[in-house]
């Protein structure tokens, strides 16, 4: 028999446990409809789904269409400028991870030295307010800028319809608009430093740089750790607004724009009777290749480091 204060910290314990239990239902249940039952349409990646008669609804259509194997999956290693493709996704993700990270610790810190506070979170608004701006929008901002004909730069080089110079273009505008949003994480990750050390690496004749590569730089780097395992694994996935309505769907350009996103719609809208299965194979595919990268790279840093290791 448990002793009667043994049995009063247990109660007090469920209690507990059931409050923030009741507390964590609601996202619970939310992640279970919006996130896991529509997990059952992974079946239409290996099927060849049709609408059936009498009722042609979803799950009838998904118990009567034919088993097709990976018959749907070989459009994105087999089809035309596939492997092309494949190569831009990697080149730009990898771009994007290399630059918004440095460019990211960069501002981060310049901003953490503006003494005036006024002055920090305006600057700091006005990086973070492309973020809210929709690829759409932005789009028309380039257009504006680089439109051979009208564009405001349009005498310094007509790059619009020029292929080559459309990388650094894309490079530019994804770092325009993502780069205060990680910027901002990063300040907040530097404003929890203890600013003592900084004080003591001051009487010790330490200089910014040397404070900012000792210090500030060794604190945050599980947080750029982090960011950049949870980055890898979107390596396969592209950004289809920047890729798409930045570039106005041009032909020409597709040689050196076209990622994994914008191929898949391609395929989808020269096929729609199996767009529905191009779709939910091509989303599969990319699931599985983020989720064998973040294992992969999480891997890499707990056998280097495992104290920065997610898990």
């Amino acid at each position: 028999m448990q002793a009667p204060g043994k049995l009063i910290k247990k109660r007090r314990n469920l209690k507990r446990t059931m409050a923030i239990t009741l507390m964590m239902l609601p996202g619970a249940l939310w992640l279970l409809i919006i996130r896991y039952l529509p997990m059952i349409g992974i079946v239409m990646a290996f099927q060849n789904h049709k609408p059936y008669p009498p009722s042609p609804g979803f799950f009838n259509n998904l118990i009567h269409s034919p088993f097709v194997g990976l018959r749907n999956f070989e459009f994105v290693f087999f089809g035309d400028r596939a492997w092309n493709m494949i190569f831009n996704t990697l080149a730009y993700n990898a771009t994007f991870i290399v630059l918004t990270t440095v460019f990211g610790v960069a501002l981060a810190v310049l901003l953490t030295e503006i003494s005036s506070k006024f002055f920090a979170r305006l600057y700091q608004t006005l990086m973070f307010f492309p973020f809210f701006i929709s690829w759409v929008v932005a789009s028309y901002f380039v257009f504006a800028f680089l439109e051979p004909t009208f564009g405001m730069l349009a005498h310094i080089r007509e790059w619009y319809f020029d292929p080559t110079g459309w990388p650094a273009i894309l490079v530019s505008a994804n770092l325009w608009k993502n780069l205060g949003y990680t910027c901002i994480i990063y300040v907040a990750a530097i404003s929890s430093i203890d600013q003592g050390m900084y004080e003591a690496a001051a009487i010790d004749g330490a200089s910014k740089w040397k404070q900012t590569w000792y210090i500030t730089i060794p604190t945050i780097k599980p947080m750029i750790i982090i960011l950049n395992i949870l980055a890898v694994g979107r390596i396969i996935m592209a950004d289809f607004g920047l890729f798409w309505n930045v570039t106005m769907n041009s032909g020409p350009l597709q040689r050196v724009t076209e990622v994994f996103d914008t191929y898949v719609y391609r395929v989808m809208s020269s096929n729609m009777a199996g767009a529905m299965d191009f779709a939910t194979a091509a989303g599969l595919l990319q699931s599985v290749i983020g989720f064998i990268c973040i294992i992969g790279a999480n891997a890499i840093v707990r056998k280097i480091n495992p104290e920065n290791a997610m898990f």
